[in-house]
């Protein structure tokens, strides 16, 4: 009975020892063996990588950079249009030149034309300042300027028959009535009246003849030495003349007056009446920095125009005569003056430095 225990543990052990070999051999049995180290490496190399996923948590956020970063093609510079790279390129180069000039030349129609700086007097562009002309309605700066210094505003003037028969631009004074002198200065300096610069001149000077010496002296002893008046309203007649000069040397002095200047940028202004007079000097809403002027017309003179003009810290008076586009000739000047005054500042600037840097050595 022992013998038969002892040879069932036997064999009982023999078959646990079997299985244990045939599990680890069934393992290893997918392990190749190699003889040596190369080959097992170029196995390895055969051997294909298995793909390694790594997810990474996406942002439900999104930072998007300032609006104002951002370049869009809108803002991109276009060559022609403002704040462009051809503006820029316009801008290195000099403003005036000889070329420039001569541009302005055969642009305008003035037969005589100028540009002075409003506080030196220095000339900054001319075409026959000094030929005479007859002035037109833009002698009437002396009438008006005559006026302020000798009548009250309240003072009463009376209409005589020569006065209210005067011809077009007029007021349509009434003989039977006594006007203010402030209204009429307005109708002679705003609305060009010939009536109103009749009566002013008769009620000062007894008659219009001795009026218009006075009108000649005055411009005479502001340098206007060229100027001859013969009437108080600029109306064609003998022997009557000025010049682009001299017209643009008595702006000048007579825009010196606060009396006068505050006038001469009003659009439009009523009388103690009511008659509303509006400014003929269109150029106070069409061209940027208008301070005032005075406009001209009679057949001998064509068109005729002074007026005064500031930009910045510069200031120009244009005055011209004979002009048969007088608008067009005036946007012309009065932009080819300030660029013109810009180029000279830029050549005082320039010089100032030179100077100093001579005086440090």
């Amino acid at each position: 009975m022992r013998s038969e225990q002892k040879s069932f543990s036997v064999l009982l052990l023999l078959f646990i020892s079997l299985g244990l070999v045939f599990s680890v051999s069934s393992t290893f049995a997918a392990v190749p063996v190699f003889s040596n180290t190369a080959k097992w490496k170029a196995t390895q190399k055969k051997q294909p990588v298995p793909d390694i996923v790594v997810s990474v948590p996406v942002p439900t956020t999104v930072v998007s950079a300032p609006a104002t970063n951002r370049i869009s093609t809108s803002a991109r510079p276009v060559l022609g249009q403002a704040r462009s790279i051809r503006d820029v390129k316009k801008r290195i180069g000099p403003l005036v030149t000889a070329a420039t000039t001569k541009r302005l030349n055969r642009k305008i129609s003035s037969r005589c034309a100028i540009i002075i700086d409003a506080v030196s007097g220095k000339t900054l562009y001319a075409r026959n300042p000094d030929t005479q002309r007859q002035p037109a309605s833009t002698i009437k700066i002396l009438t008006g300027m005559i006026a302020l210094k000798s009548l009250g505003n309240a003072d009463r003037v009376s209409v005589s028959r020569k006065a209210a028969r005067q011809p077009r631009s007029k007021v349509y004074l009434d003989q039977k009535k006594k006007y203010k002198a402030n209204d009429l200065i307005n109708a002679v300096l705003l609305a060009s009246a010939n009536d109103a610069s009749v009566a002013i001149a008769e009620e000062i000077a007894g008659s219009e003849k001795k009026f218009a010496q006075m009108m000649t002296l005055r411009a005479n002893l502001w340098g206007a030495t060229k100027t001859v008046c013969k009437t108080a309203t600029g109306l064609t007649a003998k022997g009557q003349k000025s010049t682009a000069r001299d017209l643009a040397t008595i702006f000048r002095y007579a825009m010196e007056d606060p009396a006068f200047s505050k006038r001469m940028k009003k659009v439009k202004v009523r009388t103690t009446e009511g008659k509303l007079l509006r400014n003929h000097n269109k150029a106070l809403w069409q061209v940027d920095g208008t301070l005032g002027g005075k406009t001209g017309y009679t057949n001998a003179a064509r068109q005729t125009y002074v007026g005064k003009f500031k930009r910045g810290n510069d200031a120009i008076i244009v005055a011209i005569m004979g002009s048969e586009t007088m608008w067009a000739d005036i946007k012309q000047l009065v932009s080819y003056g300030f660029k013109k005054k810009v180029a000279l500042n830029d050549e005082m600037q320039s010089l100032a430095s030179k100077v100093e840097m001579v005086a440090e050595l």
